[in-house]
């Protein structure tokens, strides 16, 4: 009998997928990725996937795994989708294939089956991950197949499965949206939200924190140490980074921070509309710029934000595990060894604010860059600069006059 393993969240979808696949002759191996999504009871959806006819179902912490080797790298690009996204379901997904195959090895199975649908994003990110880990998995994306799709054509058949089957399902009402989380972000989409007049962060019942407008009257101030780029303590507490993402997503949560709205476009061509709730990570890309504004030498630091969107692409569409991404984690990883230092920002009703920062491996020269007299830059020498700069114009000038009447 051949054997898989399931990307198992517990919902109806892979429930009903774990029930089918079973129906076409798999045992199937359930496993629940621990990456910070809301649960009431972990072991009960475990019991779930027994209950079904699970070959075996396991939960798998991998949170701390993400923010340290997944968010923090990417965090160090300051790579933002299309200049807004903090990519954090775009970060998760090939750490959930990298989990599903390691189980898949431990149990012999051959197949790795997922329940993103042939629409998305993840279906990209899910197997674009799984494939360049394990070239000879295949993949079983029930939504990609018709025959999947005849049978269930929607929700009501579905809930009519479970209940043929005595799958236990939460009847309830479906949301206006549908929401995916772990410890790094919420996103918000589709229902009410592919309405473009519909204000999203308005209908949005948000998980993270409260609105600006809720916010405190008075700021807040936060203090973020980094060394080599990686945060490492908070208002002068050493925590690990999973600890530092949580900590700093209740401080920015009860600030109003980390919320967008955005008209986003998906790799496999089509534009969608997502919300998002991100604060602690929010916070961490505004900490980590000020301490490189102090450390990062000014082409280095040029040449990082001309690459940085393609990281983000990269990230976005699924190519973690690809020999391009792999140099340039490389070079992210070099080019942050003397960013250390501290900042301390305030936050108020969603805005983030510099108050103070500080670094050992600081490059700004008080004494050079004063606008005062004296100080150690002689201003006679940008002369010669100037001169030598404008030499290509004042010739390009003088050969092909520009009209500035």
């Amino acid at each position: 009998m051949p054997s898989c393993v399931l990307a198992y969240s517990g919902g109806l979808d892979t429930s009903v997928i774990l029930g089918w696949l079973m129906d076409r002759g798999y045992d199937v191996h359930a496993v629940y990725v621990d990456l910070g999504q809301p649960c009431e009871d972990r072991e009960e959806i475990l019991q779930k996937a027994r209950d079904i006819g699970a070959a075996s179902a396991r939960i798998v912490d991998a949170q701390e795994e993400m923010c340290r080797d997944f968010a923090f790298p990417v965090l160090k690009w300051q790579a933002k989708y299309e200049s807004i996204y903090l990519l954090g379901t775009s970060i998760a997904r090939p750490l959930i294939s990298k989990v599903c195959l390691q189980v898949a090895r431990e149990v012999g199975a051959t197949a790795y089956a997922h329940g993103a649908t042939g629409k998305g994003n993840d279906q990209c990110r899910f197997q674009l991950a799984a494939e360049a880990l394990d070239p000879s998995i295949e993949i079983i994306a029930p939504w990609r197949i018709k025959e999947f799709r005849d049978q269930f054509p929607g929700r009501t058949e579905l809930i009519q499965y479970c209940e043929e089957k005595n799958i236990p399902v939460k009847a309830s009402t479906a949301k206006p949206y549908s929401s995916d989380e772990n410890c790094l972000h919420i996103s918000y989409e589709a229902g009410q939200l592919e309405d473009l007049d519909v204000n999203g962060v308005e209908i949005v019942e948000f998980g993270m924190g409260v609105s600006p407008q809720e916010a405190p009257e008075e700021a807040e101030s936060v203090t973020v140490r980094f060394e080599a780029g990686t945060p490492v303590s908070i208002n002068g507490e050493s925590l690990n980074p999973l600890e530092i993402v949580l900590k700093l997503n209740e401080i920015g949560g009860r600030n109003g921070i980390g919320r967008i709205d955005m008209v986003e476009n998906r790799f496999v061509g089509m534009k969608s509309r997502g919300v998002y709730e991100s604060p602690g990570m929010t916070i961490l890309y505004d900490a980590l710029m000020y301490v490189e504004q102090l450390t990062l030498d000014r082409d280095l630091v040029h040449l990082r934000d001309r690459l940085s969107p393609e990281v983000a692409e990269l990230v976005y569409y699924g190519f973690w595990y690809h020999a391009k991404l792999d140099a340039l984690l490389a070079f992210i990883e070099n080019a942050c060894q003397k960013v250390n230092g501290e900042v301390t920002l305030k936050l108020y009703k969603g805005n983030i604010m510099v108050d103070s920062r500080s670094s050992g491996n600081s490059l700004y020269d008080e004494g050079i860059a004063t606008m005062e007299g004296g100080g150690s830059y002689n201003q006679d020498d940008a002369e010669g600069f100037l001169r030598i700069q404008g030499l290509p114009g004042r010739v390009q000038g003088r050969i092909t006059p520009r009209d500035f009447s």
